[in-house]
């Protein structure tokens, strides 16, 4: 039985729950399981670390604080930005998200906090930023 390691491959459902128990995310939602390999960033190290040695078929629930999950938000995520360049059909509102794109192209989600005439306050930051959370994993695969 392969054992989690640094370069494995891993194949995972995963489910994040919030302080109050109540689901933030889950790949059961989505219907396919995640799949990443350890050591490529896309985790935070400790995270990381609480996943190693674990084996297809193990379940782990792993309690992480807000700075080794999604990190504490940045103020320099939070943007102003003219109300005029949101045009098109998409209604501006407060708590809407929205993608925008970045400088390297890549799409990037921000959600709307405040709107004050003619300018729109945008959060950059991940949804989860600041808060305690819990991911659920299961294994299914390690390579």
């Amino acid at each position: 039985m392969t054992s989690i390691t640094q370069d494995s491959t891993v194949t995972l459902h995963f489910t994040i729950k919030m302080k109050d128990g109540s689901v933030a995310d889950s790949t059961h939602n989505m219907g396919k399981p995640a799949k990443l390999v350890i050591g490529d960033g896309s985790l935070s190290d400790n995270f990381e670390q609480c996943l190693l040695g674990l084996s297809a078929g193990e379940s782990k629930a792993i309690e992480l604080s807000a700075a080794d999950a999604f990190g504490m938000p940045n103020p320099d995520n939070i943007h102003y930005m003219d109300r005029a360049r949101f045009v098109g059909d998409a209604e501006v509102e407060v708590g809407t998200i929205m993608a925008f794109s970045g400088p390297d192209g890549m799409e990037i989600p921000g959600i709307i906090t405040e709107i004050a005439g003619d300018s729109v306050t945008v959060d950059f930051n991940h949804p989860l930023a600041g808060q305690d959370v819990t991911f659920e994993v299961e294994i299914l695969s390690v390579e």
